[in-house]
């Protein structure tokens, strides 16, 4: 195993000879795989050691300890980040390489597809649809969306932002459907719909961000601090959720 601790030495390459001047010359060359491996595998630290799972919110969700007033505000909150998803992307996909980009547009699409079975969940709260889309969110709630919104403005650094954003939803949207079944009796397809798809969607959005993550050239702990922003910005979301509603 790598110890994150001891810093990556250079790999030698075997001496080669030039003909002409006879001379010995040494090259090195830094691991870009490993590290950027290196790399990922401390994201995803990150996220497990901050998981969403431990906030006191989603803790309350999993326990059956949330009323429904509980669950309705926080479909008006999430709501916000929910719809702004798409808009995220759209500075990665201008500044993405010709190869990505109509993966990046199909995940795009899916996320834009994903806002109407939100606005299906909050009605099966007592939301409607007027009252979620005219609803623009609490302070908190605000500077979460926005604090994600602007560490979306390079490539490589927005799609480490999303990585560190989707890759946990897959197992939260679960847990979810799980606490919502056994302790809220809500398990019809309108309220569940959002969350299924995202126990699928995102792990294939999740990879996506990998696959990039995996041949960044952004300097490392540029892209630690990314990461580390991101999952604050969740975080802040349910603090707003669990000040206001619990």
């Amino acid at each position: 195993m790598l110890d994150r601790s001891t810093p990556l030495e250079p790999k030698p390459i075997p001496y080669f000879v030039h003909k002409i001047f006879c001379k010995q010359q040494r090259f090195f060359y830094w691991p870009q795989n490993r590290c950027n491996m290196s790399l990922i595998k401390r994201i995803d630290e990150m996220i497990e050691e901050r998981s969403l799972l431990k906030h006191p919110f989603y803790e309350m969700w999993s326990d059956g300890k949330l009323t429904v007033e509980s669950l309705s505000g926080y479909s008006k909150e999430y709501f916000q980040l929910v719809k702004a998803v798409p808009s995220f992307m759209t500075p990665i996909i201008e500044k993405a390489p010709e190869s990505i980009i109509d993966e990046l547009i199909d995940n795009q699409q899916e996320e834009s597809d994903h806002i109407n079975p939100w606005i299906k969940f909050a009605g099966e709260l007592g939301i409607s649809e007027e009252e979620l889309t005219k609803y623009n969110g609490l302070e908190k709630t605000q500077k979460a969306v926005s604090d994600l919104s602007e560490l979306m403005d390079t490539y490589e650094g927005g799609s480490c932002a999303m990585y560190a954003f989707e890759k946990e939803i897959p197992k939260i949207s679960q847990t979810k459907l799980d606490g919502m079944a056994k302790f809220y009796g809500i398990s019809s397809d309108d309220a569940t719909e959002y969350f299924k798809l995202h126990t699928e969607a995102d792990i294939r959005h999740a990879a996506a961000w990998r696959n990039i993550l995996e041949k960044a050239s952004t300097n490392t702990d540029d892209l630690i601090q990314i990461a580390d922003k991101s999952i604050s910005a969740q975080n802040l979301l349910l603090d707003s959720c669990y000040e206001a509603y619990c």
